[in-house]
């Protein structure tokens, strides 16, 4: 190994260590941006202050005006896309969102959607909210989730090894098998939840533990690798932020369950961030205390 390769492992090694990771984020990188509601959405990645090759956080930033006046109806962009979602009772709008050009994370692009009414299962997350979907595969590969694929229904059973698996976590078809039956998504994948989630205690036989849902995190696999981070956020509790007089209320870490294993070397975060920036007048959600991992 060369002297520079030897000081590269070095440095990412002792970059490894969260809280410090955290501190040392400076440099802001913006995707271009895309129109919703009366502002914008873009994309954006923050790396170390001293070696742009080490990312601290990846996220989604929404103007404070982007909040406002977001369609009620699948926009027309949408309309081809949304065609292969027959069998999702949803109404769904859908922006694919690039990532900016310094881009050393194993994320590809962001899907980001605006569900007006929430979607299944009814009682837990048909709430007005946004999905943030971080892809770990190119485009062309989310849209190879289509059930006119005669290897459809071979991909879609094909679960990842129990390594790749974060604990805490099942996947949704589990509990929709002993009622209602359950597919993958097309154009998304199948959705792994966190058992311990508030908004899931009724369904799980504890109504006593229950919540309404505000925010959680999931995990998308197909054909056998998890394919995308999901912060899941409802639009008041989001919106909430910006009044917050608690700083750590108003920037809030969540951390989350994370496998042993990943299928692809990179960075991979140890939390999620939801924020709102009153100097930038935006709202910001992330995936944070991005870390190596093998």
């Amino acid at each position: 190994m060369s002297a520079a390769a030897s000081a590269l492992v070095l440095g990412l090694a002792a970059h490894n260590d969260p809280a410090e990771t955290m501190a040392r984020a400076a440099r802001r990188s913006y995707g271009p941006a895309q129109n919703v509601g009366n502002g914008t959405v873009r994309t954006y990645i923050t790396v170390d202050e001293k070696d742009g090759r080490i990312p601290v956080e990846i996220g989604v930033a929404l103007s404070e005006s982007a909040m406002n006046n977001l369609p009620t109806a699948a926009s027309a962009a949408a309309t081809s896309d949304l065609a292969a979602h027959a069998t999702m009772p949803m109404v769904m709008n859908m922006y694919l969102l690039d990532l900016p050009a310094q881009n050393p994370t194993p994320y590809k692009f962001v899907q980001f959607d605006w569900n007006p009414v929430g979607h299944e299962p009814p009682g837990i997350y048909d709430l007005p909210h946004f999905d943030f979907h971080f892809y770990r595969v190119p485009v062309a590969v989310r849209n190879s989730i289509n059930p006119t694929d005669p290897q459809f229904a071979s991909k879609a059973a094909l679960y990842p090894a129990e390594q790749l698996r974060a604990p805490f976590y099942l996947d949704a078809a589990t509990p929709a098998r002993a009622s209602a039956g359950a597919v993958t998504i097309p154009l998304m994948g199948l959705h792994w939840l966190d058992v311990r989630s508030p908004e899931l205690q009724g369904m799980a036989g504890h109504p006593e533990a229950f919540k309404p849902f505000t925010k959680t995190y999931i995990y998308g696999s197909w054909n056998g690798e998890f394919i995308f981070d999901e912060p899941m956020i409802t639009r008041a509790y989001l919106m909430s932020k910006k009044d917050a007089t608690d700083a750590a209320v108003r920037d809030e870490i969540i951390p989350v369950s994370t496998p042993s294993k990943y299928g692809l070397s990179g960075f991979y975060p140890n939390a999620y961030r939801i924020t709102y920036d009153a100097t930038a007048k935006e709202y910001r959600v992330a995936l944070t205390q991005l870390i190596r991992r093998d």
